[in-house]
């Protein structure tokens, strides 16, 4: 299982690779910050609800974020 497969799993999630292949490359190569229609569209190739796959959005986000030495929620950065 690959790293943030691993770090899913935390969280109660658990994703075949393949659903992690393509919710990974779509956070790489699409947007680390999915549109409804856009989310819409990877949890229906994923075969996940709109819910599951914000939540792992959500989560991945928080991660990169904390990797990039970023605060894990978007919006609070303080002085």
């Amino acid at each position: 299982m690959s790293a943030s497969g691993d770090a899913m799993a935390m969280f109660g999630m658990r994703l075949a690779e393949d659903q992690i292949k393509v919710l990974e490359e779509n956070f790489t190569k699409v947007s680390k910050h999915p549109d409804y229609t856009t989310l819409m569209l990877i949890s229906a190739e994923c075969g996940l609800s709109e819910e599951e796959t914000a939540k792992w959005f959500r989560m991945r986000n928080a991660q990169w974020r904390k990797a990039e030495g970023l605060p894990a929620e978007l919006g609070s950065v303080k002085d």
